[in-house]
């Protein structure tokens, strides 16, 4: 959430810099914004005036009785007073409500260092590592690699419908070894702690990270309770970065606490009610898919730096496993709703013949803080929002897309990376007719 003392004292300028993000509409009704501003003064000061008010017909009811004098008409207006203090004081808590509604709906604003543009057209190529491997024959997609080797898509949509997969066998067991392979680079070389989350949160865990009120159509969400109970609720995690910045939420922490990096591989649910038609061969874009996630929470003037870490951490997996990929800075219509900044990493698809996100890490700063009323007390003692990061250390089936097609041959069979090798019983080959690891 912005801090709307930035709407108060330059309003023209975060209407600029919202404006970048190039959306058709506005996260800002500018008018409505104005206006209720424009009351909050009003009754604010009104507030104070009626206070002064009471405060000296207070002490005049004192001096009155002091003296033995009638304080009567002097209690009476008191009274009146107080009725208008409420009247004030709840119309105050409307107009407050309201106005924290309308923030809540307003995206964080793009660094200046963010290119800007509509969407991905803008993005600006950083660099990229390895090269793609020329094939000497017809490279088959993951989805007719993996089939002999256990990708099933059938029993997926049989058990749960379209978009999901079930995994048997060689194609169960490589996925296993990548999401173990990334958290024990992201916890022994990294520094990060592993953590197990819940994959259902609270309302107020999602309005603290940005995923409510403005995607609930992204999510799956269930309601807990009969109605005698009170129902309750609750959500599926898009990414377990929801539960673990959410950690410190409503929480104080001293300056020695940070940074605090923390990790977790989880299944993530998206319903992605906008996707109708993209990506709906494969595992590219499915309904439940695992992430190994990286958050980290930082001083202020540590975030800048921590992000390019973290892309670095993330870029260290897939040169690991020898897998192609570049960096692309996002441009500001194609960033997600918290982030002031981002980098996704693309991986290379040799079926598709081009990049592919496979991981995305991007720098808060105090927006996910200020929702969920996070500070620290920085050296000079004083209570600050910490800033707060993300990435996809890395997205766990994109990542065994990119193993089978970068790494098959001619006969179908897949060469297992020498870094998964170890959590693949030394296996290095899988071969089709294999039925069983």
């Amino acid at each position: 959430m912005l801090d709307i003392t930035l709407l108060r004292k330059d309003l023209a300028q975060v209407i600029q810099r919202l404006e970048t993000r190039k959306s058709p509409q506005p996260f800002l009704d500018v008018a409505r914004f104005t206006s209720l501003e424009s009351e909050r003064k009003t009754i604010q000061t009104r507030t104070e005036e009626l206070q002064a008010q009471r405060n000296a017909a207070s002490k005049l009811i004192g001096h009155l009785k002091a003296k033995g004098e009638d304080s009567a008409p002097a209690m009476a207006q008191v009274s009146g007073i107080g009725d208008a203090l409420k009247a004030s004081a709840e119309r105050l808590d409307v107009i407050q409500s309201e106005l924290q509604s309308m923030l809540m709906a307003v995206p964080n604003l793009p660094d200046a260092s963010v290119p800007v543009g509509y969407d991905e057209t803008a993005n600006v190529e950083v660099r990229r590592w390895g090269t793609p491997k020329q094939f000497d024959f017809t490279t088959r997609d993951h989805v007719d690699l993996g089939a002999p080797l256990g990708l099933d898509f059938d029993t997926g949509a049989k058990l749960s419908g379209s978009r999901f997969s079930f995994l048997r066998g060689p194609m169960a067991r490589l996925h296993r070894a990548l999401a173990q392979f990334m958290l024990d680079v992201q916890t022994q070389e990294h520094g990060y702690t592993e953590c197990y989350t819940p994959y259902i949160v609270n309302r107020d865990v999602l309005e603290g990270t940005g995923q409510l009120p403005k995607f609930k159509e992204d999510m799956f969400w269930v309601s807990r309770g009969g109605a005698e109970a009170g129902q309750q609720e609750q959500y599926l995690i898009s990414t377990s970065e929801i539960s673990l910045t959410n950690t410190v939420r409503e929480q104080l922490l001293a300056a020695s606490d940070l940074p605090i990096k923390l990790t977790a591989h989880s299944p993530c649910f998206r319903s992605e009610a906008g996707s109708a038609g993209r990506d709906t061969r494969g595992l590219i874009r499915q309904h439940q898919f695992d992430k190994v996630e990286m958050v980290q929470i930082v001083a202020p003037d540590q975030s800048e730096a921590a992000l390019e870490q973290m892309v670095g951490h993330a870029e260290a997996i897939l040169q690991k496993l020898g897998l192609p990929y570049r960096v692309m800075l996002l441009s500001s219509g194609d960033m997600g709703f918290g982030a002031i900044k981002t980098y996704d990493l693309e991986v290379w698809v040799p079926a598709q013949n081009t990049f592919r996100e496979i991981s995305s890490c991007s720098n808060c700063e105090a927006f996910q803080a200020r929702r969920m009323q996070t500070r620290y007390k920085n050296t000079q003692g004083k209570n600050e929002f910490v800033h707060t990061l993300n990435g996809s250390g890395l997205a766990v089936g994109r990542t065994l897309v990119a193993v089978l097609e970068n790494c098959q041959n001619a006969n179908g069979s897949i060469t297992v990376p020498e870094a998964l090798r170890p959590y693949m019983g030394g296996v290095a080959v899988l071969k089709p007719e294999a039925r069983s690891a």
